[in-house]
């Protein structure tokens, strides 16, 4: 009877009571009559169907990475360390075989034409493979930059995207050079800062690479030639795109995925700009759709704030890791453990006459790097404060080496690490937030065991800071010229310190020249 009745036309013209007197005519049970009326009902209040107007967010990332013109002179020479030190860590990365094991084409021995060069390696990857690539190796040994607000990240793992698509193109014929990148870099590090200011992702349990794809995603999708009306659709996809959850910087679960996690965001972003370029629709109600947008989904039912409208803040602002490749909350912490290092050598002590040391710092340093107990791996060792302050205690230095598990070996580390514990110092949360400071505090006060009370080493900015950016220039140069003394001859190294350190002659060079500077033949 069923069956039947759903084979009963209903006059299009009829209203919902005379439709139920229709179907009662045609001698149709009355229980079937009203499920009929709820279902017709139910479709005469449904989803509206009417593709609304993009969603005002995603229209200002078009608008910006379009129409802004960049005319801050010191954005773009930020823009130029940072590509500079972006490159080396990448070369840097390269040192560690968890790291190279992951590189490479899907199918070995592939060869692309025109395709995308990868820093220190000699593989020739199309833009997708090429991004992730380079993002990998930027983000392995978390040295690169930072940027610290409600969300943290490094806008620097944008330049795996921009690099890979500016490169491939660049061996196709079109004309860009470095200038290009460093614009790119300039809008990819304000996206993603910009929604970083006032819009905790961590809160939510997403890791802060949802903004490496977005940012990614928007300028490479100008650089591929997209419209700004496909640029909105390319955003929206970055929206959509399953995000990644944050459970893989923290403990109990920390481990090397968050080392390439950014490496797959740029690789998605580029795949993302290149099916938009095909064709692909976007979704212009992504953020701020009913139950099914991300708001509603992934962010407690809360629409974004902005501080501030776009334009090159976060590029001036940049925080760059020079001393130590420390995750940025602890790079004060280990500042003070270098100092409190010599003043026990002065004394004739050591680590092991340490009773306890207290760190005061941010309240984002408690959340994120505040663990206790083993750490099993290099990703769980470079994101515990405890291990960062107690290594340099004990060593006097903290390097990239210092994570290895041949370097975490030693008894002594983990029995100091069972000596240390953090507190929140109140104003160092706040002047962390402070749009005019940004700072990134901590203080260690060390206890003897014979009672002495060493005091207290207090180091509210690292040298990477915008406030000692006159300091750190020259240390940030050392460390570009030690990392890539590992990978080329000393006659090549001045070619490449040549290049890079002038501004002007760097700006017009075109991108696949720059990145031959750093290829294995």
């Amino acid at each position: 009877m069923l069956s039947v009745f759903r084979r009963v036309p209903r006059p299009f013209n009829r209203s919902i009571n005379a439709s139920i007197s229709y179907r009662s005519s045609l001698g149709v049970p009355s229980n079937l009559v009203l499920r009929a009326a709820a279902r017709a009902m139910s479709v005469h209040h449904g989803e509206s169907a009417i593709r609304p107007e993009p969603d005002k967010v995603l229209k200002d990332i078009a608008d910006y990475v379009h129409n802004y013109q960049v005319t801050s002179d010191l954005a773009f020479e930020t823009a130029r360390l940072c590509l500079i030190d972006t490159i080396g860590c990448g070369l840097e990365g390269l040192n560690f075989p968890e790291c190279t094991k992951l590189l490479g084409p899907v199918v070995e021995g592939t060869i692309v034409p025109n395709g995308t060069k990868v820093p220190g390696t000699n593989y020739q990857l199309d833009p997708i493979r090429g991004a992730f690539n380079i993002g990998t190796i930027i983000r392995w040994l978390d040295f690169n930059d930072c940027f610290l607000a409600a969300e943290w990240g490094h806008p620097s793992d944008n330049l795996g995207a921009i690099l890979a698509v500016a490169d491939h193109l660049a061996r196709q014929g079109q004309p860009l050079t470095v200038r290009d990148i460093l614009e790119g870099m300039i809008k990819a590090h304000e996206i993603q800062g910009g929604l970083a200011l006032l819009n905790s992702f961590n809160r939510v349990g997403l890791d802060h690479v949802v903004l490496v794809k977005v940012a990614s995603t928007a300028v490479v999708s100008k650089l591929l030639g997209l419209s700004h009306s496909q640029t909105i659709d390319a955003v929206s996809q970055a929206w959509v795109d399953g995000q990644s959850l944050r459970t893989y910087r923290h403990a109990p679960n920390t481990g090397p995925r968050k080392s390439w996690a950014a490496g797959d965001a740029c690789s998605r972003a580029v795949n993302l700009a290149l099916l938009v370029k095909k064709g692909e629709l976007g979704l212009p109600s992504v953020l701020t759709a009913k139950t099914w947008g991300f708001y509603d989904v992934l962010f407690k039912g809360k629409p974004f704030e902005f501080q501030m409208p776009f334009g090159s803040y976060i590029m001036e602002n940049v925080l760059f890791k020079i001393s130590y490749p420390a995750e940025f909350h602890a790079q004060t912490a280990v500042e003070a453990a270098h100092t409190i290092h010599k003043q026990l050598k002065a004394l004739g002590k050591s680590s092991d006459d340490i009773k306890s040391v207290r760190i005061r710092t941010q309240e984002a340093a408690i959340r994120i790097i505040d663990k206790q107990g083993p750490l099993d791996n290099f990703a769980d060792r470079d994101h515990a404060i405890s291990y960062m302050v107690a290594y340099p205690l004990i060593f006097g230095e903290l390097t990239s080496n210092s994570y290895t598990d041949s370097s975490a070996a030693d008894p002594r580390i983990d029995a100091l690490r069972a000596k240390i514990h953090c507190v929140e110092d109140n104003a160092f949360s706040v002047n962390y937030h402070e749009p005019s400071k940004r700072s990134i505090g901590n203080a260690l006060l060390v206890e003897l065991n014979d009672g002495t009370v060493l005091n207290e080493v207090e180091v509210e900015y690292p040298v990477g800071h915008k406030r000692r950016r006159e300091e750190g220039i020259p240390l940030l140069m050392e460390k570009f010229k030690r990392h890539i003394s590992a990978h080329f001859n000393e006659a090549h190294q001045q070619k490449i310190l040549a290049t890079v350190t002038d501004a002007q002659s760097l700006s017009k060079l075109p991108v696949d020249k720059f990145t031959d500077l750093f290829v294995k033949a």
